[in-house]
């Protein structure tokens, strides 16, 4: 009897763990469709040239970092980083060093091994809303952003075999540029319980202008004002931070 009465109370006990609410983990759907959140994003893109930008360089694929804060209300204000690389360039910074064959030739009088790639970074800040379509919060996101957009010719001499191409002297070829980038993105973000992700496509401007003092093959300051455009598709693995009511932070 006794070993009756001691499983009847655990039986009971476990029920009441199982239906108790717990206010520090309030449930998945509610935390989704009403709490503030933090969104952290790890994003990759791929972009077209555009404006001055497409004299120089072709197209070009992304990678980087960026945070949201999402309000209750769907509001978002966050920040973003954006690296760029890509193997196409269309300009020659090299052309002062080489032969009418077109090579270059190495402090060993050997024939160096020289590439261009392109490089580029942004950073700024965004503002913008989410546009839910379901009470788990996936709809149309919509953000504006501003910051600094910058660009530059990344001279990769595989030998180190080219005196010209060393320390400062680096500097008077790589055609360092840049300035104030803006940026727009338009596309779905999906918030749920299993899968956090977003794609749509992104458009940037940047106004930018030189900052070496010189270019070797120019002979001159590049200070011609530009407009760097780029546009093409961005997609992002998305980790939600919910809070609660209780001002704690879950995922």
């Amino acid at each position: 009897m006794k070993k009756h009465i001691f499983l009847l109370l655990c039986l009971v006990a476990t029920q009441q763990l199982i239906a108790q609410k717990f206010p520090e983990h309030p449930a998945t759907q509610q935390t989704n469709s009403k709490s503030k959140a933090i969104l952290a994003h790890l994003l990759f893109g791929y972009h077209l040239p555009g404006g001055d930008l497409a004299d120089r360089f072709g197209s070009a694929f992304s990678a980087g970092l960026g945070t949201d804060f999402l309000t209750k209300n769907n509001f978002i204000v966050g920040v973003e980083g954006h690296f760029f690389y890509g193997n196409e360039v269309k300009e020659d910074p090299l052309a002062i060093l080489r032969t009418p064959e077109g090579d270059i030739i190495g402090s060993d009088r050997l024939l160096a091994s020289v590439v261009l790639r392109q490089r580029g970074l942004y950073v700024g800040g965004l503002v913008g809303k989410l546009f839910p379509f379901r009470e788990n919060r996936s709809g149309i996101r919509l953000t504006l952003g501003a910051g600094l957009s910058g660009h530059k010719i990344r001279v990769q001499d595989d030998n180190s075999s080219v005196t010209q191409l060393t320390g400062d002297y680096l500097k008077g070829y790589d055609r360092l540029t840049a300035g104030i980038g803006t940026q727009q993105f338009i596309g779905w973000q999906h918030l749920s319980k299993r899968a956090n992700w977003l794609v749509g496509f992104e458009f940037s401007q940047g106004f930018t202008s030189t900052r070496r003092d010189w270019d070797y093959t120019e002979m001159r300051k590049l200070d011609e004002q530009r407009i760097d455009l780029r546009y093409g598709i961005r997609v992002a693995w998305t980790l939600p931070f919910y809070v609660g009511n209780s001002k704690e932070i879950f995922y």
